[in-house]
């Protein structure tokens, strides 16, 4: 089938990398334009334009789809379909109408749960047991269109954002490959009007632990932002990014250091950090942690 590609980030990567190899004809990868990153703030390009670059397929990386004179070299393209995943821009309707047989999204969670920008994270940091991949067919509305095809995981106890971001990166790349084999058979169907839920951008403020909230909503927080941005507390006046959590058994001051196998009182409950990460160091496991900062039992964090 002759495609389209657009995404960015490696989420898309994994689903371009399937398509390209299951034999698709890529008439072009469209991506995010290449963003300054590391010390010298050289521009490096995504995800999917390495990739993409790495099989030989063309790239294009326009700041936005409004132009005529971009819309109108998307549909000289000719593409019978367009697979988006994690792309970045919203696509103008002359887009979605192009290719002969509409833009497929690849959206990770189950719709209409989590509509919108980081169904990942806000599936972790609401408790949901299980999660997926939508195969959905694109409208102007926000993540509104029919399903196609799904796909239901369920979410570890102790999963983190990032974990469950490469199975939903697999799923997905599994989850694609089947529907476009399978497009001729498969109905669309309409989403239900209830249920639906909007997982709004993760904003940085809300990174902060307060150690008042129960054990349960500290977990799935620190949980649900590791490993970006990192759920983060005070710990002696320094920043220490909190990157993994289990539930414990403990009861005292909110922030307590409980014990030597960083334990931390909550409002209620209590939680064990895993993984953790001081501000100029990388992410290390909480024993490695703990012999390079002494954390002993009694101390308060996010003070």
């Amino acid at each position: 089938m002759r495609l389209i590609f657009m995404g960015t980030p490696d989420f898309a990567a994994e689903a371009l990398r399937a398509l390209h190899a299951a034999g698709h004809d890529i008439a072009a990868v469209y991506t995010q334009p290449p963003r300054p990153a590391g010390r010298g703030k050289k521009p490096r390009p995504s995800p999917v334009q390495a990739l993409a670059e790495e099989l030989g397929l063309p790239v294009r990386h326009p700041v936005s789809l409004k132009p005529a004179e971009e819309q109108d070299a998307f549909a000289a393209l000719g593409a019978e379909v367009a697979v988006v995943a994690a792309y970045g821009l919203i696509l103008p309707r002359p887009i979605l109408a192009a290719p002969a047989r509409g833009c497929l999204n690849i959206h990770a969670s189950l719709l209409p749960r989590w509509r919108g920008a980081a169904p990942i994270q806000r599936a972790i940091m609401a408790g949901d047991a299980e999660t997926g991949i939508a195969i959905m067919q694109m409208e102007p509305g926000l993540d509104t269109g029919p399903v196609l095809l799904e796909r239901r995981l369920a979410i570890g106890a102790e999963e983190t954002a990032g974990e469950l971001h490469e199975r939903l990166a697999a799923l997905g790349a599994e989850a694609i490959t089947e529907a476009l084999a399978r497009l001729d058979d498969l109905t669309p169907m309409p989403q239900p009007e209830e249920g639906v839920t909007y997982a709004a951008k993760i904003d940085k403020a809300e990174a902060r632990v307060d150690w008042t909230k129960p054990a349960v909503e500290v977990d799935r927080l620190i949980r649900g932002l590791s490993p970006f941005p990192g759920a983060w507390t005070d710990l002696g006046g320094h920043r220490v990014k909190l990157l993994g959590a289990r539930l414990a058994e403990g009861a005292g001051a909110p922030g307590e250091v409980l014990d030597e196998a960083f334990t931390v009182a909550c409002g209620s409950g209590a939680v064990q950090v895993t993984r953790a990460q001081r501000e100029g160091r990388g992410p290390q496991e909480a024993e490695a942690f703990l012999r390079g900062l002494a954390v002993p039992r009694g101390t308060r964090l996010g003070g």
